[in-house]
């Protein structure tokens, strides 16, 4: 394989030459070894190694390298012990963050990997549909109306071919893409002649050789670039703010008590260790850990549901959402599309139309959806003709002519017939007469308003019509769209799609759960107007493509809320909707499976697809789902809420109770005269706590919380985070009351009474806050009772084993051990009455009333 340097100004067959190519495709033996050579069509490196670098970054926070740098200065001056305790914490730490976030991610690509982009390539003399992933330089593509290209690549045929590359180039239009040579200096826009991967074909038909894959390709030179202009869900831009609070917060504490412990010429070293260990404790370092194995827990909960979750951070939104915007097609019918009858323009059974639209559906090689499969599926001789029938040209189906038409041999070795189906406006359009029966009349005012009228009658039943018009045409090498004129219509395709049997039940509990349905559809208002009396949905308004292109953004903003049915939408108004509802202050979602719907599943913060979906549709959403219908969301949107619930649980939890605990520290740091914990003994005590912390992933959430979307509220959780933390720190300064009095000044004895008050505390909170109810009524997840249960006997009894004084502890006396079972008991009591009078008064409307 020579070089394929500057491609799009040298010959097609130089091109198949120079990478040892032909129109017949490679060989599987070629494939293998080309694979073997240049790796993977993906834009990471073969020698990429995510686990290396997610363990490195365990220990590349600047908090946890302060705390290696004061353990390696202990070993320096021979505190042996402190120092090796200290490494051993940080190193255990890091090693079980490692372990719970790389399985989580590994489990949420094994899952992605699901629903990955097939691509149709010609190898060994037969089309085949391989993993994007596999296609080499020199592999013959196929690529049609939806399908994402691969790689970058050099068209040698192309019919009515647009690809739109704006990802690239900025173009805002689709660009036509031919055969041909283009100038050496052509810039990127300029070669008409090339796809490049990373864009995605409009309309019409292409072959190409593959010539740059991977990150040779333009796409991967600048993909780096590219993903930096990701933007921030609210989710994501919520807890970006209030982890940059609680570091501003936790550099405030450490500053405050490192200045202090130096003015009052406490040892350097201790100090040191003590205010690093202080920050490990404050800053929100497990975070993203507990972060992303709950997410994982979510996806793959929903995998088991027939969701597949693409972008983690989407499980939060889809817990928010509250509109969902979809087509009827396959959500609230059963998406199953049969031929009801194939009529002339009287609307009389004519089997020559039906045998004219099965032709046009078995040959024509775009866009296959619903209604071309209801025609080949067909039983009947008419597949038989189109198989033995040989096509001479196609003009492929495009979303302006909304219309596709296929040339046959005419009834004479130098004709053609042109068989057009498509929009029954968009056919009449093209039409100047009708076939009517034996006879042939001209298309004039008065029939076609007969013909209209009675396709608006038969859409009022619930039928999606086509048209079918034929002409015959003098033989020619090529055929465009100026030849679709002059033409006869033949007559009408009444296709139809029946109801989902449940789908009326779904959309109550979607209701029930605060969700909002629209239907976003292309077409016509009386067959949309039809289904929805049928599943029996409430249609507040209805507006269409005609009145919406009149309006405004601000009016439209308006409208959209008192809007459920949404008909004879063009292909752009539908983003244009989700924006709209956005505005209004809504968090959308959006299902989608076809080319135009790309650019509305990126806008909506919840892009739905399905497995079945066109591959620009798939790559573009945010989940795609295995099973179709409205009931797969309704249940998704249950784990998600469950997910985006337990999410905020932990950062209640753990920001509440670490608050609290740490503030305390700092104050007594300020006022006894030793340290109140050693460096070890923080550490270990954020260890032991982490361990439960990990169960939240799997808890239960009130049923309450799950009846109605929620969103990030950082003003929620600073409340909750300043309350329960000052809650938590009286009992601090009453256990510390406790234990300078009953301790006698002793310090080993002090420091293992708050390590085991504060563990234990920091345990029972968690318990009554997981839950806005009343904690003995919340039954916790296995792990997460379980674990806990294990920690405090591990707390109650760590003093007593044998090493604990090489953490610096010493069994307590009965009456401190009482005293602190005691403090923590009435910590119990007073933080439910907390809890309920934050609920009842701060924040009823958000969790529960």
């Amino acid at each position: 394989m020579r070089g394929d340097n500057r491609y799009w100004a040298r010959s097609a067959s130089d091109v198949l030459a120079s990478l040892d190519s032909r129109m017949e495709g490679l060989s599987s033996g070629e494939v293998a070894e080309r694979l073997r050579r240049v790796g993977p069509n993906t834009l990471a490196g073969a020698a990429t190694l995510p686990w290396l670098r997610l363990l490195v970054s365990r220990f590349t926070s600047p908090l946890v390298l302060i705390l290696i740098v004061a353990a390696v200065v202990s070993l320096l001056v021979r505190d042996w012990v402190g120092a090796w305790i200290v490494l051993a914490i940080i190193l255990l730490t890091a090693v079980l963050s490692f372990f719970q976030e790389y399985r989580a991610s590994m489990a949420v690509e094994a899952l992605r990997r699901r629903v990955s982009v097939t691509v149709q390539v010609i190898r060994d003399g037969v089309q085949v549909a391989v993993a994007a992933e596999q296609v080499v330089p020199g592999d013959i593509i196929e690529l049609s109306a939806g399908a994402l290209v691969p790689a970058d690549a050099r068209v040698l045929e192309a019919r009515d071919c647009f690809v739109n590359q704006a990802v690239l180039t900025g173009e805002s239009l689709p660009v036509e893409k031919r055969p041909g040579r283009c100038t050496a200096d052509a810039g990127l826009a300029m070669r008409d002649n090339c796809v490049f991967m990373g864009t995605s074909v409009r309309s019409g038909w292409a072959r190409v050789v593959a010539v740059q894959t991977g990150a040779s390709s333009v796409f991967g030179a600048i993909a780096s670039r590219l993903q930096q202009h990701v933007p921030e869900t609210e989710f994501e831009r919520g807890l970006r703010r209030f982890g940059a609070f609680l570091i501003r917060l936790m550099l405030f504490v450490v500053v405050v008590v490192l200045s202090t412990n130096i003015a009052l010429h406490r040892p350097a070293l201790d100090t040191l260790l003590f205010a690093a260990a202080l920050a490990v404790g404050m800053s929100p370092e497990l975070l993203p850990v507990i972060l992303t194995v709950t997410l994982s827990h979510g996806a793959r909960a929903m995998a088991r549901e027939g969701v597949i979750v693409k972008r983690l951070s989407a499980i939060e939104n889809l817990g928010s959402m509250d509109v969902l915007c979809t087509d009827k097609t396959g959500t609230l019918t059963r998406g199953v599309i049969q031929l009801n009858s194939a009529v002339d323009p009287q609307g009389v059974p004519d089997q020559r139309v039906r045998q004219l639209a099965v032709l046009n559906a078995r040959l024509q090689t775009g866009i296959r959806n619903a209604l071309d499969d209801a025609l080949t599926n067909l039983p009947d001789e008419g597949k038989a003709r189109a198989d033995s029938t040989r096509k001479i040209d196609e003009i492929p189906y495009d979303f302006q002519r909304r219309r596709l038409s296929v040339l046959v041999p005419g009834q004479t070795a130098d004709t053609a017939c042109m068989i057009t189906k498509g929009a029954v406006e968009n056919v009449l359009a093209v039409c100047s007469h009708v076939q009517m029966a034996a006879d042939i009349q001209r298309l004039d005012d008065a029939l076609r308003a007969t013909l209209m009228q009675r396709f608006v009658d038969w859409s009022a039943q619930g039928f999606r019509v086509l048209a079918l018009a034929k002409r015959t045409l003098a033989g020619k090498p090529r055929y465009t769209r100026d030849d679709e004129q002059a033409m006869t219509l033949a007559g009408f395709l009444l296709f139809f799609d029946p109801p989902e049997p449940q789908v009326a039940a779904t959309l109550g509990g979607l209701d029930q759960l605060g969700v909002a349905v629209k239907i976003i559809t292309g077409d016509n208002r009386f067959v949309a107007s039809h289904v929805a009396q049928n599943i029996g949905m409430q249609v507040r308004g209805m507006l269409t493509g005609g009145v919406l292109r009149q309006l405004s953004d601000e009016a439209l903003w308006h409208r959209v809320q008192t809007t459920t049915l949404f008909a004879e939408i063009e292909p752009n108004q539908k983003e244009r909707i989700i924006n709209a509802l956005q505005k209004a202050g809504h968090v959308v979602g959006y299902l989608g499976d076809g080319i135009n719907d790309a650019p509305a599943l990126k806008a909506a913060d919840v892009g739905i697809s399905v497995d079945t979906a066109v591959d620009v549709a798939k790559d573009a959403a945010d989940l795609v789902l295995l099973r179709h219908g409205l009931e797969v969301i309704r249940r998704g949107i249950d784990e998600g809420r469950h997910t985006f619930a337990n999410t905020i649980k932990y950062i209640l939890i753990n920001t509440s109770a670490t608050f609290g605990n740490m503030i305390s520290m700092a104050l007594a740091s300020m006022y006894l005269p030793f340290l109140p914990l050693l460096a070890s003994q923080i550490l270990l005590n954020n260890l032991l706590s982490d361990i439960p912390a990990m169960g939240i992933a799997g808890d239960r959430v009130d049923t309450e919380w799950e009846r109605r979307p929620h969103r990030w509220d950082i003003r929620l959780i600073r409340r909750f985070m300043v309350t329960f933390g000052l809650v938590s720190s009286v009992f601090d300064l009453l256990t510390f009351a406790a234990l300078m009095t009953l301790a006698a000044g002793e310090t080993r004895i002090f420091r293992t009474g708050w390590f085991t008050e504060s563990l234990l505390t920091e345990l029972c909170i968690l318990l009554v806050i997981r839950t806005a109810q009343p904690f003995y009524r919340s039954r916790p997840g296995t792990f997460l009772l379980w674990s806990t249960v294990g920690v405090m006997v591990v707390t109650l009894v760590l003093p007593f084993l044998p090493g604990a004084g090489l953490f610096g502890f010493v069994p307590l006396p009965r009456e401190v051990l009482m005293a602190i079972v005691a403090i923590t008991a009435l910590y119990v009591v007073t933080s439910e009455a907390t809890k309920r009078i934050f609920y009842r008064h701060l924040a009823g409307h958000i969790i529960g009333d």
